[in-house]
């Protein structure tokens, strides 16, 4: 009888533990895709899961900007859970081609993420969907599949940006949904919820980790490295499904067999959509080329990287699409969900062979056939070369500095003139080897030229890292080892001298301007040489910082212990002066050394502003500098006291005319306006401003139009310019350039170009022989093969900063951010 009772009790407790695992919809309260569920419930319902549930386990990563969490699952069998961690460590050892490791006993790792862009909501409801199936596992297929598969399920890479469209939604949405295109529910408000907190677009940062959500989910994505990676989208809802193989071009790195699963894939998709007559398209539009995308960036790491997009953009719960058919977020739901179990399917179906390539992948990384097995990059900028550094090593690409032999001489390409020459490897130059773990993905980010297939590209098709960090470089053909894991301090001049005539601070990067910021805090004067001059045997470039004892100790009878204080907590590279008699250049009493005046620093938003270039200011004044940033509406233009703002900066955006008369007065009172990008064109024509488009010449040559319908929807490639490298001629004597070098090199991804400034100063200019690197077609080389980019105009007591690129791009662009703290601090 108690036997009796004990198998009783224990079949009850069992079906009770699996009862437990709740439906989405039993666990939400509403049915699932008749409510957007926001970002707490998504993750109380992945917690709740886990809690019951022997086969998942929940990893916490990090947090948002905003301080919401990030996660995910992790599910398997139950005995693939029992040793996940053996698992996860045997994968590693894989990619480091440790041949003790069976790949008979291993499964594969698939990643699915979903809600990089928090307005395509749909993915998120769709995660709790795939988390229940296979939690549960009541199918016995998916019992099948999780025995040689190991499932990570992130349920939303951008909580802040999903948050930011759910509430809205929520907050306007009927009881009953209006499917109509026109109603409000689908227009967001600016800035719309497709980015993060600083309006980044999430899913172009994988590589360059500036925003705090992706550095924190790579280094769980380094710590498991799958085979498989899905990243969940939607598009347009006009539009079907997209799912891989992928359109050109596909960057010459993908291996044929990423290139041959992804039919693979493609076709098993296909086979669930066409039995449910549901519409899909392949091999359109996106691409496999730049290496920062969530399908690219794995690629790039050894993995099947690819793109899900299911149409749904600004459909809310339901939508009458153009073909007139209403599109509902159940719909959406069920061909993510689709697509999410078909790629499992084919997962386990070639699990074999997955783990063969992948570890194949590895193995041919230590041996390169690229044309470059070696890359070196000079320390001509040492901060810079320092963040440079800890790219790659956020990347888990290895580098080192020096040589041995320093006097033997190389020869390489010279990415400054573009031809092979010799030069000699010097101490604190960076050596990077690409016969390494991740060469494959330290190769793309370095070489000069992306050989690329079709001009019709979704995104950038430039961004060698030694242009984009303003540091000369060689390409080398043969393999290079650096001899030295850490750059070599310059022994420092310490401050001996009893009673100081200055302290001569470097100008040459974000370090620097935070010393500024550091001193300019605590009161004391700082001036800034606007020529260069020679003392003590040194020469001092212009833009060096000075701090004159005699002046501030007038305030602070403390004064010398203090600075010397904030120069040793702040690390700074500073020399000690007795007297301010130059051997060359101007005397410390000279004019030539201006009292800089601390900031006062606002930038508009609003409608008219592009949200991501705002957001590149935001996060760059915030994240990176740590200083004040006053965030106004356009409307407060109109009235700005100097004395509070003393420092507007206008970002990329469309503004109306009234603009450029409102700032004249602030800047006859002495406001500096810093204008981004085509904030510029609000200025062209407007009095005071001298600023003018340079125009195409005329000519009288009718052009017959050849365009062929079947080519309708390619992009005109004469006029293309989809991102590419142009090298901008400085005036060195400027202040905006100081800290920069002889050339600044631009991410150009417009045919926009200005005539040089009449009476006023023409900083950036380009040349003939500016064009580096990219796609710019013929129309578009010829249009700006001359003219200005960056110019500066005084007004009254004020000036105008034109600067006609994007500086800040989404914050990778490093060497810009020295023109950016050129153009407020000085």
């Amino acid at each position: 009888m108690r036997k009796a009772s004990l198998l009783l009790w224990l079949s009850l407790f069992c079906t009770s533990l699996f009862v437990q695992i709740q439906r989405p919809d039993a666990f939400l309260g509403y049915e699932l895709g008749t409510h957007f569920s926001v970002h707490q419930k998504a993750v109380d319902y992945f917690k709740d899961v886990v809690a019951k549930s022997s086969n998942v386990k929940l990893q916490s990563y990090g947090k948002t900007y905003g301080g919401r969490e990030l996660l995910f699952a992790i599910v398997s069998d139950p005995s693939n859970m029992e040793r996940l961690e053996q698992i996860r460590t045997n994968n590693i050892a894989i990619s480091n081609n440790d041949k003790t490791v069976k790949l008979a006993k291993q499964p594969v790792i698939v990643w699915l993420s979903y809600n990089v862009h928090g307005n395509e909501a749909n993915s998120t409801e769709t995660a709790m969907k795939v988390l229940y199936t296979l939690a549960a596992a009541k199918d016995e297929r998916v019992k099948a599949w999780l025995k040689n598969t190991v499932v990570i399920i992130d349920p939303c890479l951008n909580p802040d940006g999903r948050e930011r469209y759910v509430n809205y939604f929520n907050s306007v949405a009927g009881t009953v949904p209006n499917p109509d295109p026109l109603a409000r529910e689908h227009f967001e408000p600016w800035p719309g919820g497709r980015t993060n907190h600083y309006y980044f677009d999430l899913n172009r940062d994988w590589a360059w980790q500036t925003q705090i959500e992706s550095e924190q989910r790579l280094k769980q994505y380094h710590q498991w490295l799958p085979q498989i990676h899905v990243d969940f989208h939607e598009q347009g809802y006009n539009e079907p499904y997209y799912f891989a193989p992928a359109a050109e071009p596909i960057h010459q790195a993908v291996t044929s067999w990423q290139k041959e699963f992804q039919v693979i894939v493609g076709k098993n998709n296909a086979k669930y959509f066409d039995e449910n007559g549901w519409q899909y398209f392949t091999k359109e539009r996106f691409d496999l080329l730049y290496p920062s995308y969530g399908d690219t960036y794995p690629l790039y790491n050894g993995a099947i990287g690819m793109t899900y997009e299911q149409g749904g953009i600004r459909a809310g719960l339901a939508v009458v699409t153009a073909d007139g058919d209403t599109l509902t977020l159940k719909d959406r739901i069920a061909h993510h969900f689709t697509t999410s179990m078909a790629t499992l399917e084919t997962a386990s179906a070639h699990a074999e062979k997955l783990l063969v390539e992948f570890r194949k992948f590895f193995e041919q990384s230590l041996q390169p056939t690229t044309t470059y097995k070696s890359y070196v990059i000079k320390a001509q900028n040492i901060s810079r070369l320092r963040k440079l550094a800890d790219l790659l090593s956020k990347n888990k690409i290895s580098f080192a500095f020096g040589v041995e032999k320093t006097d033997r001489t190389i020869h390489g390409y010279n990415y400054e003139t573009q031809k092979v020459e010799p030069f000699k490897v010097e101490r604190n130059d960076m050596v990077i080897n690409i016969a390494q773990k991740h060469g494959v993905l330290a190769n793309i980010l370095f070489e000069p030229h992306t050989a690329i297939t079709d001009s019709n590209t979704y995104d950038i098709t430039a961004w060698a890292l030694p242009y984009a960090y303003g540091l000369n470089a060689y390409a080398v053909k043969e393999s290079l080892n650096g001899s030295f894991p850490f750059v070599e301090e310059r022994q420092k001049n310490l401050p001996v001298i009893a009673k100081p005539y200055a302290w001569v601070l470097p100008w040459g990067g974000i370090a620097d301007a935070k010393l500024l910021m550091a001193l300019q805090q605590q009161n004391i004067k700082v001036r800034m040489a606007e020529q260069g001059f020679t003392i003590g045997g040194l020469t001092y470039k212009p833009g060096t910082l000075l701090v004159y004892r005699a002046e501030n100790e007038k305030k602070n009878h403390h004064f010398q212990a203090l600075i010397e204080k904030l120069l040793n907590d702040n690390m700074a590279n500073f020399k000690v002066l007795s007297s301010g008699y130059v051997e060359k250049g101007k005397d410390f009493g000279s004019s030539s050394y201006r009292l800089l005046t601390p900031p006062k620093v606002a930038v508009l938003a609003g409608q008219e502003v592009s949200s991501q270039s705002l957001g590149e200011v935001w996060h760059f004044f915030e994240q990176e500098l740590n200083h004040p940033l006053s965030i106004l509406n356009v409307s407060a233009a109109a009235n700005l006291d100097v004395n509070k703002v003393n420092t507007l900066i206008v970002p990329d955006g469309y503004y109306a005319d009234k603009l450029a008369e409102q700032l004249v007065p602030w800047l006859n009172a002495g406001g500096k306006l810093i204008l981004l990008e085509d904030a510029i064109a609000a200025f062209v024509g407007k009095k005071p401003y001298q600023v003018k488009r340079k125009e195409e010449p005329k000519s009288d040559v009718v052009k017959v139009n050849t365009l062929q319908y079947a080519n309708r929807n390619h992009d005109d490639f004469s006029n293309a310019i989809p991102g590419a490298i142009y090298k901008v001629y400085l005036d060195q004597t400027h202040p905006l350039t100081y800290g920069i070098g002889k050339y600044y090199y631009t991410l150009k991804t417009d045919a926009n170009i200005y005539e040089p400034l009449a009476n006023s100063f023409s900083v950036g200019l380009l040349k003939p022989d500016s064009y580096m690197a990219g796609v710019a077609g013929g129309k578009v080389k010829t249009r700006i093969s001359s003219g200005m980019l960056y110019g500066v105009q005084e007004i009254g007591k004020g000036s105008v900063v034109y600067i006609s690129t994007g500086i800040l791009f989404r914050m990778f662009w490093e060497s810009g951010k020295q023109m950016m703290v050129n153009g407020v601090f000085f």
